[in-house]
């Protein structure tokens, strides 16, 4: 499992978790939304600006029936068509060039996610640094072998594909092309509840598949994600939105600008906290040394005078002997005259 690069960023346990901010169709269909929420995640300090990339009649047919209608009550989409919905979260695809502009202007790496080859063949066009799959494209081999063979870094989501699905998937990555993987831990809820996001899963995909392991979240706030990078993930996928009460296909699991700036800092600071196995003092702990308690002389003694529990105290600082030494030194007599409030050491012990 090695580290790589998407444009001039480092992906891997070296570097703090990769952050991508995904638009999907929260633009509502306004191309100046869509810049605006471009500038947002600037501003918010996201490393990544993903889109997706379709249209209603790359996706499903032009029905309202049977299986192309929505009618399970619990989905966010309930009472509408595939094909509407697609056709409402769409980004068209005259505005991925301006998007990808701006968001380069700003600093922002930006690719997107094809959902078909005619896809791919555009960002290819647009020379895009990399590409994600989405969970429910997971196991179509022939597109991930067409995403694969652009030699791109590729990042996919897992969401509900089983280890045999994701076996299969990876050796056709790999087989076609694919050098540079993310496998992303995914539930495809929406939103997705803590009590649903597994994150165990992802420290064994990175063993099964010897890959880069991120998390693409759908669960609100940040807590997931932070957790999430505690157990090693190294990119951070959330969808994100300039104000969730606009509305949006996908705004009510979707970050705030103040949110995702919160999910940038605490998965960095999560990042920083890991660390390395460490016991003992760090440099940055040892002027602390002194606030530990030792063993201090605590009324004026006399040359042979014995030491006992009123002249003799464990307490703060910690400039004398351990208190481990308490119950041996108890008998025992003073060297020399001690002042209260005199360190005891060895040399003061007769």
């Amino acid at each position: 499992m090695t580290s790589f690069k998407i444009g001039e960023r480092l992906i891997g346990a070296d570097a703090p978790p990769f952050i991508i901010a995904e638009m999907s169709g929260n633009h509502n269909q306004s191309l100046d939304m869509a810049l605006q929420i471009v500038e947002a995640a600037a501003r918010a300090g996201a490393h990544a600006l993903k889109l997706q990339t379709y249209t209603a009649d790359t996706m499903t047919l032009d029905l309202a029936e049977g299986e192309f209608f929505i009618k399970d009550p619990n989905s966010l989409w309930a009472g509408t068509s595939l094909y509407a919905l697609y056709e409402k979260a769409h980004t068209p695809w005259e505005w991925h060039a301006p998007i990808f502009a701006r968001a380069r202007e700003l600093g922002l790496l930006a690719f997107s996610t094809p959902f078909d080859e005619s896809a791919v063949d555009f960002l290819e066009s647009l020379d895009v640094p990399a590409y994600k799959i989405a969970s429910f494209e997971n196991t179509d081999l022939p597109l991930i072998r067409r995403v694969a063979a652009t030699g791109k870094p590729l990042i996919i989501s897992t969401g509900m594909a089983s280890i045999a699905e994701l076996d299969e998937t990876v050796r056709a990555a790999r087989e076609a092309g694919c050098k540079d993987l993310v496998l992303l831990k995914c539930t495809s809820t929406y939103p997705a509840s803590p009590v649903n996001s597994n994150l165990r899963t992802i420290p064994h995909l990175r063993e099964l598949f010897d890959c880069q392991v991120g998390l693409s979240d759908h669960s609100m706030g940040v807590g997931v994600s932070v957790a999430a990078v505690a157990l090693g993930a190294t990119v951070v996928e959330k969808h994100f939105t300039l104000e969730r009460a606009a509305g949006g296909v996908d705004a009510s699991f979707s970050l705030e600008p103040s949110e995702l700036a919160s999910l940038v800092i605490e998965t960095e600071r999560a990042w920083q906290a890991m660390g390395q196995v460490h016991y003992g003092v760090t440099e940055a702990e040892r002027q602390s040394l002194v606030y530990r308690r030792s063993l201090y002389v605590t009324e004026d003694m006399v040359a042979g005078e014995p030491f006992d529990g009123t002249n003799l105290r464990t307490i703060r600082p910690g400039l004398g002997l351990a208190p481990k030494h308490a119950q041996s030194l108890l008998g025992r007599r003073a060297r020399q005259a001690i002042k209260r409030g005199t360190p005891l050491d060895w040399s003061l012990v007769e």
